[in-house]
């Protein structure tokens, strides 16, 4: 059963996370920006978007290490975008950043609807996809560099702020890496999921 877990949680992050940058890619292009096209990354194989490292051995290290403390955290080989061909570089690339989580959410949707009408005997899977797809999104909106929130609120900054802003994108790793060890992404997490579903679950 505990393979079965894991093969499981490795293909719906692969899954996931070439959704997810399919989506940055997509409205990258339709905002004028055809980088994501020309490198060949405009397209729904997962072995154009796989990164072993992030995408398999680092979800699976997460399972093994932390007993469940943290959740399984996946991340595809990041879709280079070339804010320079948008009309709009800031408000274009906060939209290009918002898209990738947003697809997840959507996917978490999908596979929550799938979950109530499938089988008993996937059902269980289609849950844990959509448990998986609430963990991406949320941990995508985190404002802290390289995640997709940090230039979504890079977006919404006055320019002063901005620039400020700009200036700890070289820390946010190291960011990431403390709050994950002391578990505060965790929480956060635990946090977001509950609220996204709360917001699915009302409409």
């Amino acid at each position: 059963m505990v393979f079965v877990y894991l093969i499981a949680v490795v293909l719906v992050l692969l899954f996931s996370v070439t959704i997810h940058e399919y989506a940055h890619g997509w409205v990258a292009d339709k905002l004028g920006d055809t980088t994501p096209r020309d490198q060949g990354r405009l397209t729904l194989n997962p072995l154009s978007h796989l990164n072993v490292l992030t995408t398999i051995v680092v979800p699976l290290l997460i399972i093994f290490s932390s007993r469940g403390l943290i959740p399984p955290l996946a991340r595809a080989k990041p879709i280079r975008i070339n804010p320079y061909h948008f009309k709009n570089p800031r408000q274009d690339l906060m939209l290009v950043s918002a898209a990738g989580p947003l697809s997840n959410i959507g996917l978490a949707l999908v596979f929550l609807l799938l979950a109530k009408t499938a089988l008993p005997v996937v059902s269980g899977i289609f849950t844990l996809a959509a448990f998986l797809n609430f963990i991406l999104a949320v941990f995508n909106f985190i404002p802290i560099p390289p995640l997709d929130g940090s230039r979504i609120v890079a977006g919404l900054l006055p320019i002063k702020q901005y620039q400020l802003y700009r200036r700890w994108e070289r820390f946010g790793y190291l960011i990431l890496g403390v709050l994950m060890f002391f578990l505060i992404i965790s929480g956060f997490l635990i946090k977001g999921i509950a609220f996204l579903q709360n917001i699915l679950f009302s409409l």
